[in-house]
C-alpha cells in the first residue's frame, strides 16, 4: 500500500533508495515505501487516535445518524491535513461520490458563513499515485519517468510523465513535470536557459519513489520548504494537481485578490483566472501571478512560482499545506531560495524580466475622471490645478474623449480641441495620457472604420471555432477582439496608433478591459458544448464558467486556444503597446494596464482597478500595491479617493496622503458623481492636498533612483516593512504601512474622525522626515499625532535620502537644487545613493547616459562620490545638507577643507545651507 508523509516543518527521515541532488542511484535501487506519515510523532498519534477513538463513541451513542464508521485509515488523518478529494463546485459531495473516487469521507462540523471548512471527502493514505520508474543524471541536473499504475478520477489521465530537474543557480532550483509521450501547450514567456549545473546549492533535493515526491530542504537550517508526498499528484489532461506542506504560514502572493497581504490559510482558495470585477474579497480578478512568498521561522524566505497560464486555483489549508490545481499545461515550477524575502523576489525577477524604467514624469501626480463629458472641461482642470499652483505632471482622459467608444477616434464636437489641450499641456512640461480597449467596434459601415476593416482584412481577431471573427460587447457595442498573440496584430496596433498620433501627440496609454472584458458571456451566439469551454474540472471562478463576462475559451488565436491564452491577454496588449510607444515617441513608454501576468513589468504598470470611495478600500490598497511589488511591478497604485462612489472631504485627503506614496499616483473617479481633484474642496483641505503632493515632488531623485535599483537589479521600491526586518515577527503580518525602499516609513490614516495613528516602528532610530527629531524604537507599536493636514514619514536610521526642492511638474522639479537629507545611524553612519540621467531617453544605464553618485558618512566626513558622470548632472546643483542625529553641537564645518557657515537645533539637526555645489563633482564636508 502506498503512504504519505507527514507534514512537517522538521527534515524527515529519507527514504530508503532516495536520491539525494550529488548524485542519482539507478531505477533499480532500494526502494522501500515510505513509512505513513503518522509513523515516529507520538503526540500526534495520541492526539489523532483520541479523535478517532471520540468519533467513534459518538458514533454508537449517535445509534449511526453520523453514518458508517470511516476505515481507521480515514480516521488517522487529522482535520488540517486533509486535502480535498472533490473539489467541484456547486455539487453536494454524498459519501458515495467521494467513495467512488476511492477517497474517505468524514462529515466535519459545517463551516461558518461564506467560508469553506474542513473537506468532507479527502484523500486517503494509499491514494494511488505516480512512482518514479527511472531518475538519471544530466549535464544540469536530472531527468525522470514517472509512471502511474491505476488511472485517476478526471478523463485524459496521463500515466507516464518525464521529470526534468535543473540547478540553475545556487538559489534557483526549476522542476518541470510534464507528458513524457506528447507535447503540450506550454506559456510562451522567455525565460534565460541554464548555463550549467549550480556548484555549491543552498538546498538539497530528495526523492520518495514510491510514490513518487520532491522533498526540497534549506541546507542551512534543514527546513524543509516542499514535500509533495502530502497527497497524490493527478496529472491528466485537463486537470493537473500537486500538494505541498508549507514550513510556517506566512505566505504571500498568489495574485490577482483583494486580502490582507497574509494570506489566511484556513481553507482558503485563491482562483487565478482575469476577470473583470470591481475588487471584492474572494472574487479572482483582474491579473493572474502564480507566485508566493513565504517567510520561514527565524527569518529565511523562499518563493515558488508556476508557470502556467492555464485557469488555476491555490487551496490552502491550516496543517499548513497548498494545493495547485490547474486545467492546462504543464506543471514548471521555479523555486527561489533567497535567504531573505529581497533576494527572493530579485531571483524571481531574473526569470521573469526586471521591470522596465519609467520616465520620470510618470512618477508625477495623475489626474482623471470618466465624465469630463468634453476637453474644454478637462481643460478647465488642469488650469485649476495650475491656478492653486498643485503639482500635477499628466492629465487623463477616459473613454468619454472617444467618438462612439471607438478607439484611436476622439468625438468631433465635445472633444474638438483635445490637439490644442494636449498643445497646452507639452507648453507646460505637462503630458497626455488616454484610455484603449482591445474591444474594435465591428457594427460600423465597411469603409467607415478603417481599425476593424483592416484588420478583419488581416485577420488578427480571436475567432471561433468555426473560423469566424469572436463577436462580444463591449462600450462601443458590438466588437471583435484584437489577437496579440499575433505578431501581425502588433504592426496593426501601431498603425493605428500612429495615425490617431498624428492628430493627438500623446504620451502615454492607459490599457483597459484586457482580461479581455465582455458584456456578454462568451459571444453573441454563446459558446459551443465542447472540453474547451465546459472542462471536466472548472475552478472556482466567478459565474462558476471561464466565459463568464469574458471571450469562449474555445476561441481561436494564432499562437494556441483562448483557453490557454486567456490570463496572457494583458501582458500580450502591453507588449504590442510598449513596441509601439516607443517607435512612435523614441522615449520609454508609459503604460498602465489592468490585466497582468508575470514579466508585465517589463512592459506596463498597473493599477489597482474599479475600487470604491470607502475607508476599506483605501486600507486595502495597501497590500495591493505590496503583492504587486512581490510579482515585479513596482509601477503600482489605486484610484486616489476612490473611482465609484462619492467621495468625503475627509476620505479624500487622507487618501491623498496615502496616494501621494503610492508608486504610480492618480487620482481618478467615476462618472456622475462628485469631481474630486484637489481644486474642488476647501481652502484648508486643498492646502493639505498640495502640501502632500510638494512633499512627493521633493522625494522624486529617491523615488527615480529606487526605480533604476529595481530595474537594475529587481529590488522593490514600495516594500513590506517584513521586507526589512524579516525577524521581526511583529512585522509579517503588517499591512497598514508601507516603506519605500528600505528607509521611509510612511503611517497612514486609515479610518475616519481620528487626529491620531497607531503605527508599528521597527527597532532602532527613525527620525521625523519633516523636522529630523528622533524617536528610538525597541520594536513597538507608537501612537502619532495625526491631524487632518499631517502624513506622519519616518526616516530610518542610517539612509541618506536625496530630495529636491519640488516645483508643480518633474521637469520643473528637476532643475532645482538639491537637498541631502542624512540620518544617521547609532554608530553615527549613513549611505544612500543618486540615479540621475535626462529623465525619458531610452536605455540610458545601458548606454551610459547617467551619473550615478554614491553618498557616505563616517567618523564625522560626509562624503559624495562620483562613479558615473554625464552632462545632465552638471545643471543640477547641490544645495542643502540636512543631518539629523547630530549629537553635539560641531564648532565649525568645512566644505572641501574651507570653513562653511551652519545651523544646528536643539532636536540634534545639522543644516548647512547655500552650498552651490555641481551634482557632478565629487566634494566631502566635516563637522568637527
Amino acid at each position: 500500500m502506498k503512504s504519505y508523509q507527514k507534514l512537517t516543518t522538521t527534515v524527515p527521515q529519507p527514504a530508503a533508495g532516495r536520491v539525494e541532488e550529488e548524485g542519482a542511484t539507478s531505477a533499480s535501487a532500494n526502494r522501500e515505501k515510505l513509512a505513513p506519515w503518522w509513523v515516529g510523532s507520538g503526540l500526534l498519534v495520541a492526539a489523532v487516535l483520541l479523535s478517532a477513538i471520540t468519533v467513534w463513541v459518538l458514533r454508537q451513542v449517535s445509534g449511526g445518524w453520523l453514518g458508517p464508521t470511516p476505515p481507521p485509515k480515514c480516521l488517522l488523518v487529522p482535520e488540517s491535513h486533509r486535502f480535498d478529494c472533490y473539489p467541484e463546485r456547486n455539487v453536494v459531495v454524498t459519501q458515495e461520490l467521494c467513495e467512488s473516487r476511492g477517497c474517505c469521507f468524514i462529515q466535519s462540523s459545517p463551516p461558518a458563513a461564506g467560508k469553506q471548512g474542513v473537506p468532507w471527502c479527502f484523500y486517503p493514505p494509499d491514494f494511488p499515485t505516480y512512482t518514479l520508474e527511472s531518475l538519471n543524471q544530466t549535464t544540469l541536473g536530472m531527468v525522470g519517468l514517472l509512471v502511474r499504475r491505476e488511472k485517476a478520477y478526471y478523463p485524459g489521465d496521463i500515466e507516464m510523465l518525464r521529470l526534468d530537474v535543473e540547478f540553475q543557480t545556487d538559489t534557483r532550483l526549476h522542476i518541470k513535470i510534464t507528458d513524457a509521450a506528447n507535447p503540450r501547450y506550454e506559456v510562451p514567456l522567455e525565460v534565460p536557459p541554464a548555463m550549467k549545473r549550480a556548484e555549491n546549492p543552498i538546498y538539497s533535493l530528495d526523492f520518495s519513489w514510491d510514490p513518487f515526491g520532491v522533498l526540497l530542504r534549506r541546507r542551512a537550517t534543514g527546513t524543509v520548504l516542499l514535500n509533495t508526498t502530502v497527497a497524490p499528484l493527478i496529472f491528466a489532461d485537463q486537470f493537473l494537481q500537486i500538494s505541498t506542506s508549507l514550513p510556517s504560514r506566512f505566505l504571500y502572493g498568489l495574485g490577482e485578490h483583494r486580502s490582507t497581504l497574509l494570506h489566511n490559510l484556513d481553507w482558503t482558495t485563491l482562483t487565478l483566472w482575469a476577470r473583470d470585477v470591481s475588487p471584492t474579497e474572494s472574487f479572482n480578478l483582474y491579473g493572474a501571478h502564480p507566485f508566493y512568498l513565504l517567510m520561514e521561522e527565524g527569518g529565511d524566505a523562499h518563493g515558488v512560482f508556476l508557470l502556467n497560464s492555464n485557469a488555476m486555483e491555490v487551496a490552502l489549508q491550516p496543517a499548513p499545506g497548498l494545493t495547485w490545481r490547474t486545467i492546462g499545461g504543464v506543471l514548471d515550477f521555479y523555486i527561489f531560495l533567497g535567504p531573505d524575502p529581497n533576494m527572493v523576489i530579485q531571483q524571481y525577477q531574473q526569470v521573469i524580466g526586471f521591470p522596465a524604467m519609467p520616465p520620470l514624469w510618470a512618477l508625477g501626480f495623475h489626474l482623471c475622471r470618466w465624465g469630463y463629458g468634453s476637453s474644454n472641461e478637462t481643460w478647465q482642470t488642469v488650469r485649476a490645478m495650475r491656478n492653486y499652483q498643485i503639482p500635477q505632471d499628466a492629465q487623463w482622459n477616459d473613454i468619454d474623449y472617444m467618438d462612439g467608444y471607438r478607439d484611436f477616434t476622439f468625438d468631433p464636437q465635445k472633444f474638438a480641441s483635445l490637439p490644442s489641450l494636449v498643445e497646452d499641456l507639452h507648453k507646460h512640461g505637462q503630458r497626455y495620457v488616454m484610455i484603449l480597449d482591445p474591444g474594435i467596434s465591428s457594427t460600423n459601415p465597411h469603409g467607415s472604420y478603417w481599425p476593424f476593416d483592416e484588420a478583419l482584412r488581416r485577420g488578427l481577431f480571436l475567432n471561433t471555432t468555426q473560423g469566424q471573427p469572436l463577436i462580444g460587447q463591449v462600450w462601443p457595442g458590438f466588437t471583435a477582439f484584437a489577437d496579440f498573440s499575433n505578431p501581425d496584430t502588433h504592426q496593426w496596433w501601431l498603425e493605428n496608433l500612429q495615425r490617431f498620433y498624428a492628430h493627438v501627440p500623446f504620451d502615454g496609454l492607459w490599457i483597459d478591459m484586457n482580461e479581455p472584458s465582455n458584456f456578454m458571456d462568451g459571444s453573441q451566439d454563446g459558446c459551443p458544448q465542447g472540453e474547451l469551454d465546459s472542462p471536466p474540472y472548472t475552478p472556482a471562478v466567478l459565474g462558476d464558467s471561464l466565459s463568464a463576462k469574458t471571450v469562449c475559451a474555445s476561441a481561436r488565436q494564432k499562437t494556441s486556444v483562448h483557453y490557454n491564452l486567456h490570463n496572457l491577454y494583458g501582458l500580450m496588449e502591453a507588449k504590442a503597446t510598449a513596441s509601439a510607444l516607443m517607435k512612435i515617441r523614441r522615449k520609454r513608454p508609459f503604460i498602465i494596464s489592468r490585466s497582468t501576468f508575470p514579466s508585465q513589468g517589463r512592459y506596463s504598470g498597473h493599477w489597482l482597478g474599479d475600487n470604491r470611495s470607502q475607508w476599506k478600500d483605501m486600507y486595502y490598497s495597501i497590500p495591493g500595491l505590496l503583492s504587486f511589488s512581490l510579482f515585479g511591478i513596482p509601477l503600482v497604485g489605486a484610484d486616489i479617493c476612490g473611482f465609484s462612489g462619492s467621495t468625503s472631504e475627509e476620505l479624500c485627503t487622507r487618501w491623498m496622503q496615502l496616494g501621494a506614496f503610492y508608486p504610480f499616483a492618480r487620482n481618478h473617479n467615476t462618472q456622475n458623481e462628485k469631481a474630486q481633484d484637489p481644486t474642488v474642496f476647501s481652502p484648508a483641505m486643498r492646502t493639505a492636498m498640495k502640501d502632500v503632493l510638494l512633499t512627493r515632488y521633493s522625494l522624486l531623485p529617491f523615488l527615480y533612483t529606487l526605480f533604476h535599483r529595481a530595474h537594475l537589479q529587481g529590488d522593490t521600491v514600495a516594500r513590506p516593512l517584513f521586507f526589512e526586518f524579516p525577524q521581526d515577527v511583529a512585522t509579517l503580518g503588517l499591512d497598514r504601512q508601507l516603506l519605500w525602499g528600505r528607509s521611509l516609513l510612511v503611517t497612514p490614516v486609515l479610518e475616519p474622525g481620528v487626529d491620531s495613528v497607531t503605527g508599528y516602528v521597527p527597532r532602532g532610530v527613525w527620525y521625523d522626515f519633516y523636522t529630523g527629531s528622533s524617536v528610538n524604537s525597541s520594536g513597538e507599536m507608537l501612537k502619532m499625532s495625526a491631524p487632518l493636514e499631517h502624513l506622519n514619514l519616518h526616516v530610518r536610521e542610517g539612509a541618506i535620502l536625496p530630495t529636491q526642492k519640488p516645483g508643480t511638474t518633474s521637469e520643473a522639479t528637476r532643475r532645482n537644487p538639491l537637498r541631502l537629507i542624512v540620518a544617521l545611524s547609532q554608530s553615527a553612519t549613513a549611505w544612500g545613493d543618486l540615479f540621475w540621467d535626462d529623465g525619458e531617453s531610452l536605455d540610458t544605464f545601458e548606454r551610459g547616459s547617467y551619473s550615478y553618485l554614491v553618498f557616505n558618512v563616517t567618523q564625522n566626513i560626509f562624503t559624495s562620490t562620483v562613479l558615473h558622470a554625464s552632462s545632465e548632472a552638471t545643471e543640477v546643483i547641490i544645495g542643502t545638507l540636512s543631518i539629523f542625529g547630530v549629537w553635539e553641537p560641531p564648532s565649525k564645518v568645512l566644505l572641501n577643507g574651507h570653513e562653511k557657515p551652519f545651523s544646528y537645533l536643539d532636536n540634534q539637526v545639522l543644516t548647512v545651507s547655500d552650498l552651490g555645489l555641481s551634482l557632478s563633482q565629487g566634494f566631502s564636508l566635516q563637522w568637527l
